[in-house]
């Protein structure tokens, strides 16, 4: 199967951008140890509370199984809380040869 890359991007409500970059830290921390990732990583975007998350697994099954791990289950309801309305998934694919 193919791998899934993806970037999120979302804006962080007022007040919450420390909120917020400690459970994108703690959830980063368990997905990099834990989960077979190609790649996972959090950017402070150059517009205010703009954030964005990259993100690539080796296939769309181990994608599948990230959604459904406890850790992120645990943690995402406080990144949820922390976002200003929601977040705009763009998918990246890789060039054909």
């Amino acid at each position: 199967m193919q791998r899934i890359t993806f970037i999120s991007r979302m804006t962080v409500k007022p007040g919450r951008e420390q909120d917020f970059v400690d459970a994108c830290n703690e959830l980063t921390e368990h997905v990099k140890a834990k989960e077979p990732v190609i790649y996972y990583e959090f950017f402070k975007l150059r517009e205010p509370r703009r954030y964005a998350v990259l993100e690539s697994f080796p296939s769309e099954e181990a994608e599948h199984a990230h959604m459904n791990t406890e850790w992120l289950a645990r943690i995402a309801p406080r990144i949820i809380d922390c976002i200003d309305g929601t977040w705009e998934r763009e998918y990246l694919d890789r060039f054909e040869a």
